[in-house]
């Protein structure tokens, strides 16, 4: 097959689409990032410089209106994710969109049935879930390594909604953005805890706003913050097991990241070093013990996850080009692991309850 032309819509030179797709799509020879658009032409025209990109655009009628562009990317704020990828859709195109789909469920609604009409290839970029340490996870679980799953708890750290931001990041404490603690780290981390023991039955959740304010050190004055930063989701899976979910929004001095996973027969843990408790991005690390082990030990990933991705590829690139390499399979072979726009509006849908069973301090029933 032909290499896919890939066109980002948002490829600033220090955005997120600098740190996680540029590289992704450089360490993959089914790819070439073939266009580049920002809001304004210079930006655009140093990042395509930066990056080694033929074409760069202000418009991004423009990136999507070329003929070798096969796949769009849309990595921008989500409250501009609506237009961005209906242009995308109405012009025929695939489309890989970041996660939220959308500002909110109407949106990721109406942009699921726009990609359905258009019958085109959707990605969304929950791409924890593709992480190696995360699939093995789930292969050990389903082959019986930890018998029946009794419950999981994970306790991750946001990082980025601490007490000082700048200008440019005051929107992610916005509690309308759609880009806040919940939004963003929590539900990463809940696609992966689905993926791998399985959806929600019943959920139930506090949402607790901590920080009040927050400080911009460019500007050196304080901002409200309407979004909450201190997020607990607990709930029973469909299998029956519990779970238990807990967000911080800037960091710990302690353990950033710890997942757990408790069965009959065994026990897996998968953690990151660093302040870093975002699952999507972190380089996890996998242990486990069961039947008479007495404590848990490292656990190897095997090469089968690492095909077509190299492991030298680190950070929050490697999880993002596990995604499109998932995805070139896909492309290539007619199949479909990699969740597509459908998905992302199953995951609206248990953002909705989650705000719902905060908003009335009752546990939810969870039908995605």
């Amino acid at each position: 097959m032909a290499k896919i032309g890939v066109g980002i819509i948002g490829a600033s030179h220090n955005g997120w689409a600098a740190l996680g797709h540029v590289p992704a799509l450089k360490a993959l020879p089914d790819y070439e990032l073939r266009a580049i658009s920002t809001t304004r032409r210079e930006s655009a025209e140093a990042a395509a410089e930066k990056f080694g990109v033929p074409a760069a655009y202000d418009n991004h009628h423009d990136l999507i209106a070329r003929s070798d562009v096969d796949l769009v990317v849309v990595a921008v704020k989500v409250s501009h994710h609506h237009p961005l990828v209906s242009a995308a859709l109405e012009a025929g195109k695939a489309v890989y969109s970041e996660w939220p789909l959308g500002a909110d469920h109407d949106e990721a609604l109406d942009l699921a049935a726009r990609a359905r009409t258009a019958g085109v290839r959707t990605a969304i970029g929950l791409q924890g879930r593709f992480a190696p340490a995360v699939r093995h996870a789930a292969d050990l679980i389903a082959e019986g390594y930890v018998g029946k799953v009794l419950g999981t708890t994970l306790v991750g750290s946001g990082v980025a909604w601490g007490g000082e931001t700048d200008r440019s990041h005051a929107y992610i404490f916005d509690g309308t953005s759609g880009a806040a603690t919940l939004e963003v780290p929590v539900m990463h981390a809940l696609d992966a805890v689905n993926y791998v023991v399985g959806e929600f039955d019943e959920v139930s959740a506090q949402l607790v706003r901590g920080r009040t304010q927050v400080r911009l050190t460019d500007e050196d004055i304080t901002i409200p913050v309407t979004a909450p930063d201190q997020v607990s989701v607990t709930g029973t899976l469909r299998s029956g097991a519990a779970a238990s979910i807990f967000y911080r929004g800037a960091h710990s001095r302690g353990s950033n990241m710890r997942w757990e996973i408790n069965g009959t027969e065994g026990d897996l843990i998968l953690t990151a070093s660093g302040i870093n408790g975002n699952l999507q991005v972190v380089d996890l690390v996998l242990e486990g013990g069961h039947g008479s082990d007495v404590a848990a030990a490292p656990i190897d990933i095997p090469d089968r996850y690492f095909d077509g991705v190299p492991r030298h590829l680190t950070g929050p690139a490697h999880n993002v080009a596990q995604v499109y390499a998932a995805l070139a399979r896909d492309l290539r072979e007619g199949t479909t692991t990699v969740p597509g726009f459908d998905h992302a509006l199953v995951q609206h849908r248990l953002l909705d309850t989650i705000k719902q069973s905060s908003r009335t301090r009752a546990s939810q029933t969870f039908r995605g």
